[in-house]
């Protein structure tokens, strides 16, 4: 009986027609590209969010997360810049518990104003307009100030005016609460905001917010349930340390031989240049990890930045893993004014450090410039550029999705032989020319899509073998050659103002 059956016995004698169904052949592979954000909480106070802390949520809605998380806490806040940026694919949040310490900032009126007008207060880059009259004193501009904080529930902080100060304090407590920017007036004069006449604020930083989340059981509770873009805003060492050691190439990681799960990290840091460089080079060298490089006097607080980072990056990635992020815009956040923003210098150091980029155009909306990983040296200490692109295990992810479809569907209770042995067609048997055969067939799928290029090189260097020492195991060399995106169009623009009609046409 040369045809393999998995359900009808041998020797089955009662009449007549027995079908059963095979679908190794027609599957195709889907692969759930799930987002997770990662942020506090608000726990405490008079609208606590009812999540379970270090728990996974899907998140539906705005609405949800604020329901979830609390209205205006960080991840609350996180959610909004996302949906601004990728609203139609599945996404997670993964809560933390509150810090130890509420981050407070001061706004003092210094001078009262002498005619009507609005300040513009920003707070975490959200707009806040502040009605002004021509006979208000410092303390009644400070009231109107903590009445328009409070008044918008989406803010992250919540204010008190005493006399002419207004106290701001975030809802909730943690690092990320000292990063969260207050100014006035982000758009000037030429935006239409400028001070009422006289009208004099300052702005201060009180206290630091304090407390850093432990992730050891937010991680566990992820199990084995897929993250493919994790917006991680937590920039410190041991943050940075659980999530790569989470997502590396071990044993237990998630690109590693066991798990197989993949995945990538997506971040933000808000600093001055040289303090960047710095963290770059403490960044912990991560093939999964991008973090992107933020002036320091942006207005909106990195992890808002981050939220909008990852949304893009999860949005393009999923429709081509292959294709840059270059230019792909970050909704939802504001650049640094002009003379401001990094110099293409800077941004050209960034990237060479192992720090994400974006720049600011005509529109004012930043876009994503080189969507760069933090690894830059190999285990030798020695510069490397084999995974300076988000893109290259992005695509080698979906490489390897795809080629584990195939053999699982296909082959999943096949037989073993060596080439040359004679068997019957429909025989569930596989030979090593066999299995490469089948990977020189989806490779050319993968080439056919745009994931990979020259696909007879390919082939040539493509090895399946059965292994010396188990005859029930077949080895794989797979080699395959990652198409590339189009970074750098260079032109070297050799004018004339005339052409020498006996030498230029001569040499044509």
């Amino acid at each position: 009986m040369p045809i393999s059956f998995n359900n009808i016995p041998a020797g089955f004698r009662i009449p007549l027609y027995y079908v059963e169904v095979d679908p190794s052949k027609a599957g195709l592979p889907i692969n759930r590209l799930p987002t997770i954000l990662v942020g506090h909480m608000v726990t405490t106070g008079t609208d606590p969010g009812t999540a379970l802390p270090n728990v996974p949520v899907p998140v539906a809605s705005q609405a949800m997360a604020d329901e979830l998380f609390g209205q205006g806490s960080m991840l609350g806040c996180m959610f909004e810049t996302y949906f601004k940026n990728n609203w139609a694919q599945e996404v997670w949040g993964l809560p933390m518990a509150e810090g130890t310490t509420a981050a407070t900032k001061t706004i003092t009126v210094t001078v009262a104003p002498t005619a009507a007008g609005t300040l513009h207060i920003y707070v975490g880059g959200r707009h806040v307009p502040v009605p002004v009259a021509a006979a208000d004193v410092v303390g009644t501009v400070a009231a109107s100030i903590a009445t328009a904080v409070n008044a918008d529930k989406t803010l992250p902080m919540t204010a008190v005016a005493v006399g002419a100060v207004v106290t701001l304090t975030t809802k909730g407590k943690g690092t990320y609460g000292t990063d969260i920017p207050v100014i006035a007036n982000y758009f000037g004069s030429i935006g239409g905001e400028s001070m009422p006449t006289s009208l004099a604020v300052t702005i201060a930083d009180v206290v630091a917010g304090a407390g850093v989340p432990t992730f050891t059981t937010a991680i566990s509770n992820l199990g084995e349930s897929p993250a493919e873009y994790v917006c991680m805003p937590f920039t410190d060492s041991t943050s940075l340390l659980a999530w790569k050691t989470e997502f590396g190439f071990s044993d237990t990681g998630r690109w590693g031989w066991i798990r197989q799960l993949y995945g990538h990290l997506f971040s933000a840091k808000r600093e001055t240049f040289g303090n960047l460089l710095t963290f770059a080079a403490a960044a912990g060298n991560n093939p999964q990890l991008s973090v992107m490089a933020i002036e320091l006097l942006s207005p909106t607080p990195p992890y808002e930045w981050a939220a909008a980072y990852t949304g893009k990056a999860a949005r393009g990635l999923s429709i081509d893993p292959a294709r840059p992020l270059q230019s792909l815009h970050l909704e939802g956040v504001l650049p640094a004014k002009g003379l401001d923003r990094f110099l293409l210098s800077q941004l050209n150091t960034f990237s060479l450090a192992g720090l994400a980029t974006q720049r600011t155009f005509a529109d004012g909306v930043p876009v994503i410039t080189r969507e760069t990983t933090t690894y830059t040296l190999n285990q030798f200490g020695n510069t490397d550029d084999a995974y300076t692109d988000v893109t290259t295990l992005a695509t080698l992810a979906k490489l390897l999705r795809n080629q584990r479809q195939a053999i699982t569907s296909k082959y999943p209770r096949h037989k073993l032989a060596n080439d040359g042995t004679r068997f019957g067609v429909g025989q569930a048997i596989v030979t090593p020319k066999t299995i490469k055969a089948e990977l020189v067939a989806q490779y050319r799928q993968d080439e056919f899509v745009g994931l990979v290029e020259d696909a007879a090189a390919f082939k040539a260097n493509l090895i399946v073998e059965r292994d010396p020492n188990d005859p029930n195991r077949l080895n794989v060399l797979y080699p395959p050659d990652l198409v590339n995106q189009l970074r750098v169009f260079a032109v070297l623009a050799q004018f004339r103002l005339q052409f020498n009609r006996g030498i230029d046409l001569a040499i044509v």
